[in-house]
């Protein structure tokens, strides 16, 4: 007997087709829904205006003090544009650098200018743009890493991106779960499409919207730094910014699963923040550490290697330039392999406790099942 209309419309359907069905559905209703739009854009907007004043800000400077030996003073007083202090020798201007009184020093040299220039730790760039020739750079100290606000602004970023969009999209996962189970509609999904499936394509689709906020956030921030005139930041930060990228990506995914299995276990709304709340501490923790210890080389290394904070661990190792060039590789691995066995353990516990209805089931019971 051929089959009819209403038969082929029932057979359910391979994964991969399954998958994507419900991956075009979570995010076509996520674009639908103009809350989220009206967040992303004001999210984008102000990351753009924070680079943009930001480098206003920062191309209004006061004077900057330099201390100049000889005559190093006709060359620094020759940009107008420098506070300058005349002092006798280059011992004087050493110790006026130590003690941060000035922000560097000209200094007479055997060299084609004429004369060079001392910092402390690190090249004056706007001393050496303001100046009518380019001298060579003398550091006193070694560099310890970026300025320490650049390095709070960059750490406090990176964990209010992480931890706004894993919790947006985390919680949006789990509210789609418990919906469905609070008003049966999942009996009709599992009629065409296996449980797999149906997590597989919250987790993709969701996961799709997530790296697209994060890929626009990126691009915006990087638009703005050039349009402000702050390529050399862009230069600094770009690099971090990438591997914050590719990190989030895997790191969500981890988080997705875990969700939307913790929602699998509930049937009411009302008891869905009792399964989420060690997820939401999950997401929390790394934006406290980074905030607080973003100077603390220990601190942010054990961050690196830890599934759920590498994400914002490994990227800020990256911008300070303490890790090494195979260890966001190695930390990227781990991050593979704990998402890969999260994944599998979520799909049980998601599996098992989807048409569990009534009250909560236990976090044993799902993964007997």
């Amino acid at each position: 007997m051929t089959a009819t209309t209403s038969d082929r419309d029932i057979r359910p359907l391979g994964f991969a087709s399954a998958t994507w069905l419900i991956a075009d559905r979570e995010i076509r209703m996520r674009l639908r829904s103009k809350a989220f739009l009206i967040s992303t854009a004001i999210l984008v907007l102000g990351i753009v205006a924070a680079v943009v004043v930001g480098g206003i800000m920062s191309a209004n400077p006061s004077l900057t003090r330099v201390a100049a030996v000889g005559q190093g003073v006709a060359v620094a007083e020759a940009s107008g544009a420098l506070e300058v202090t005349e002092v006798a020798s280059r011992a004087e201007a050493e110790q006026l650098l130590r003690d941060e009184e000035v922000e560097a020093a000209v200094i007479p040299a055997d060299a084609p200018t004429g004369v060079e220039v001392l910092a402390l730790t690190e090249a004056p760039s706007d001393v050496l743009q303001l100046l009518s020739v380019t001298p060579e750079v003398v550091l006193l100290e070694e560099s310890e890493g970026p300025d320490g606000f650049l390095v709070y602004l960059v750490a406090l970023a990176f964990g209010f991106v992480f931890l706004s969009s894993a919790m947006t999209f985390g919680m949006a996962i789990a509210q789609s779960v418990v919906e469905e189970k609070q008003t049966r509609i999942v009996e009709i999904l599992l009629a065409t499409v296996s449980p797999k499936a149906l997590l597989a394509g919250k987790v993709i689709g969701n996961s799709i919207l997530a790296l697209g906020q994060i890929v626009l956030i990126a691009a915006a921030a990087g638009v703005g730094m050039l349009a402000s005139g702050q390529d050399i930041l862009l230069a600094e930060v770009g690099p971090s910014l990438v591997w914050f990228v590719v990190f989030f990506l895997f790191g969500f995914v981890l988080l997705a699963a875990l969700f939307a299995a913790a929602a699998a276990l509930v049937s009411r709304q009302e008891d869905m923040g009792v399964t989420t709340a060690p997820l939401v501490y999950l997401v929390m923790i790394p934006y406290f550490l980074v905030i607080f210890f973003n100077d603390n080389p220990l601190v942010l290394g054990i961050m690196s290697y830890v599934p759920f904070s590498a994400p914002v661990g490994m990227p800020m190792r990256v911008f300070m330039g303490w890790a090494e060039w195979w260890e966001p590789l190695l930390s990227l691995a781990i991050l593979l392999g704990a998402t890969a066995l999260i994944i599998m353990l979520g799909a049980r516990i998601y599996e098992n406790g989807l048409l569990r209805m009534g009250s909560r089931v236990k976090l044993k019971e799902a993964l007997k099942g």
